[in-house]
């Protein structure tokens, strides 16, 4: 099993993932990856959506995902301030070989799939940025970078300043940017509204 402990900006793209390549790309930045993932989220059961917040709801959550050919069950555990930025964050990952036996074994100890995520990941980089665009299906783009072992990019401080003196169009209102939260909204306001 991994455990990986890093942290991460992640912002919202104002503009189409084609505009913003034709940006970076004049500022010098080439592609270095192209792939897909799909995340299915599993919460216990007995958890109830309408009554417990999104934020606590995504604490409890066992995510399947795929990326490219690669099947990893993922837990996260964030610490984050009241304003909602992301102090610290640790990632477990384990292999899995089937993804449907996976689900299979999340609903057989008591957890229920509550929304799946579909992305398609595009990353550029440049001088050590690494910048990673999530197109959400039915959803935001939004860019992500994770610190580094780096000088330069240790902290989620020095990320921002170096995005903000690329001045790309992106929303700088909210750094930390949490997909999961965004998307189990609309599943919750679909499911109030139907």
């Amino acid at each position: 099993m991994g455990n990986v402990n890093s942290n991460e900006i992640t912002v919202k793209v104002n503009v189409s993932i084609k505009e913003m390549e034709k940006i970076l790309i004049n500022k010098g930045f080439k592609l270095s990856d192209k792939f897909t993932c799909e995340d299915n989220y599993f919460i216990p059961k007995d958890v109830d959506i309408k009554s417990e917040t999104i934020r606590e709801i995504i604490k409890k959550a066992i995510i399947i995902r795929k990326v490219r050919n690669d099947k990893v069950l993922v837990f996260k555990k964030k610490n984050i301030n009241e304003n909602g930025d992301i102090l610290e964050q640790e990632k477990f990952e384990c292999d899995i070989l089937d993804i449907d036996k996976a689900k299979k074994f999340l609903e057989a100890i008591g957890y229920k799939n509550v929304m799946n995520i579909s992305e398609k990941d595009i990353c550029y980089s440049k001088d050590g940025l690494k910048l990673a665009f999530k197109d959400i299906k039915n959803g935001d783009i939004l860019m992500e970078v994770e610190t580094q072992d780096i000088e330069g990019f240790r902290t989620t401080k020095e990320l921002k300043e170096k995005l903000l003196k690329l001045n790309l169009p992106i929303d700088t209102s909210n750094f930390f940017v949490k997909k999961a939260e965004v998307e189990l909204e609309k599943v919750i306001l679909g499911e109030n509204n139907g």
